[in-house]
């Protein structure tokens, strides 16, 4: 088995560093120093891996993304059925990994960083698209193409509200609230398909 160079292994330090960063600082306060103390390395080492900041952050918002997709694909090899592979994208975007206070507060800096940052925009617009072709996929087998596409928009739009609700607001939205609320609206949509 091929043996993992410091570079992977330092990249991802830097990333759960900047992660844990902008929860503790947000993103305008998230500096290069600020990162690298958390690392327990100098700033010379998060220069040596990374352009910058905003290159570190790209890379942590990229990270993130994977652990996001990892989950889905992980929910959706247990999917047997149309209505399943949809519980299995909410569950998804609920996981654990996407629902802890460091990571909902990574992607809330970040999200608001994303109109001065082109590739912020371009890695969340991924991120959507990626969203929507998983759910219309689903629902396409459970309705017309029309109504699978207007589910799917409603759906991607309830997952990121009740997030950013659960993101601000605490403990009103934990995990099972929230993906009871999607879930619900779904199963509204879809009366005949439990």
């Amino acid at each position: 088995m091929p043996k993992l160079g410091m570079g992977p292994v330092r990249r991802n330090q830097l990333i759960e560093a900047a992660i844990s960063s902008l929860h503790d600082y947000g993103y305008a306060d998230t500096t290069v120093a600020r990162i690298a103390k958390k690392a327990g390395v100098s700033s010379g080492i998060v220069h040596h891996y990374f352009d910058g900041k905003d290159d570190l952050l790209f890379a942590t918002m990229r990270h993130m993304l994977r652990v996001l997709r990892t989950e889905t694909l992980n929910s959706l090899k247990q999917a047997t059925t149309p209505r399943a592979r949809l519980s299995a994208i909410v569950e998804a975007n609920f996981a654990p990994s996407q629902y802890s206070p460091d990571v909902m507060s990574a992607w809330l800096a970040l999200y608001g960083s994303a109109r001065q940052s082109p590739n912020l925009t371009r890695i969340l617009r991924l991120y959507d698209a990626r969203l929507n072709s998983n759910l219309r996929h689903a629902f396409r087998q459970l309705t017309d193409q029309e109504k699978a596409v207007e589910l799917a928009i409603g759906v991607s739009a309830l997952i990121d509200g009740v997030w950013l609700r659960a993101a601000l607001l605490g403990d009103d939205y934990n995990r099972d609230t929230a993906i009871h609320l999607v879930t619900s609206y779904i199963d509204g949509q879809l009366p005949n398909t439990h």
